[in-house]
């Protein structure tokens, strides 16, 4: 039997499916450009990440998430990953 390390708890999981996500913009200082954020709910609540994001990134993701149903986010590369195919398809 394959060992793991113990403890087993949420900072040990490094892949995490997005369950939910919410975008918003962050006004900045008078003169200065606001911030677009997105905030990422994974596995139901069990863990959040915030990414600060351009608003050209913003465009882009929110497509991607429009339009894929299952969508995995790692949290150690902070790296959103689109899509599930099977092999041979």
């Amino acid at each position: 039997m394959t060992s793991l390390p113990q403890p087993v708890n949420d900072n040990t999981i490094k892949v995490r499916q997005l369950t939910h996500y919410q975008f918003s913009w962050v006004a900045g200082e008078p003169g200065q450009s606001g911030a677009y954020t997105l905030q990422l709910v994974l596995d139901q609540g069990a863990w959040e990440e915030v990414l600060t994001i351009s608003p050209e990134d913003a465009d882009a993701l929110q497509d991607l998430l429009v339009n894929t149903k299952d969508v995995h986010y790692d949290v150690e590369r902070r790296t959103l990953m689109f899509g599930v195919t099977p092999t041979g398809e």
